[in-house]
């Protein structure tokens, strides 16, 4: 079990924050048994919470032909190749859960190439992975090639929104050391 700091910046007590912001804290708590490190280090910023939540849900609660386990997926695999410890394990647990499959999340993170998901699953996470590495090279050919598995443009508009907020949630976690709960390692297992 890991024992360090949650942040390497300042982590407010629940009892001192925002009331909105420590009702935010108390559901995710409720609602997992537990508070994921990353609500205690964002806190250090309330405004910055406030935007980074509405920002998260607006991208991963919405309804589309995207599943949530689809829009999961691209948050393990680009945090993988960002070496974001945090996102990999915590997103990791949330896909477990949401795909219903114990090994998903480690095949996804480790090659998601030679993972045991669908060729359409496949060219959404090569074009997430583009739009990681490299977005300024994306162009049509990339969303004629999404389409020609049944996405659309909205889609495509989704799954890079995705990759390019977790991009920067994957350098705040680095740059802040968030570190994963000892929780998420065993969830959805």
């Amino acid at each position: 079990m890991t024992t360090g700091a949650i942040s390497r910046f300042p982590v407010p007590r629940i009892e001192d924050l925002p009331e909105d912001i420590r009702e935010r804290i108390l559901a995710a708590q409720e609602k997992s048994g537990f508070v994921p490190n990353v609500f205690l280090a964002l806190a250090h910023r309330p405004d910055e919470f406030r935007a980074f939540f509405a920002y998260h849900d607006a991208l991963m609660d919405k309804p589309g032909i995207l599943t949530k386990a689809e829009r999961e997926m691209i948050v393990v695999a680009t945090s993988n190749a960002n070496q974001c410890q945090y996102c990999v394990v915590a997103h990791g647990a949330i896909l477990r859960i949401r795909a219903k499959d114990p090994l998903i999340a480690d095949q996804v993170a480790i090659n998601y190439r030679k993972a045991d998901i669908t060729p359409r699953q496949k060219a959404m996470l090569d074009f997430a992975m583009k739009v990681s590495a490299e977005a300024h090279a994306v162009g049509d050919q990339d969303i004629e090639l999404l389409k020609s598995h049944g996405f659309t443009e909205e889609d495509a508009w989704d799954i890079a929104a995705i990759s390019a907020f977790f991009g920067m949630s994957n350098r705040m976690a680095n740059v802040t050391s968030t570190r994963p709960n000892a929780e998420f390692y065993t969830l959805g297992r």
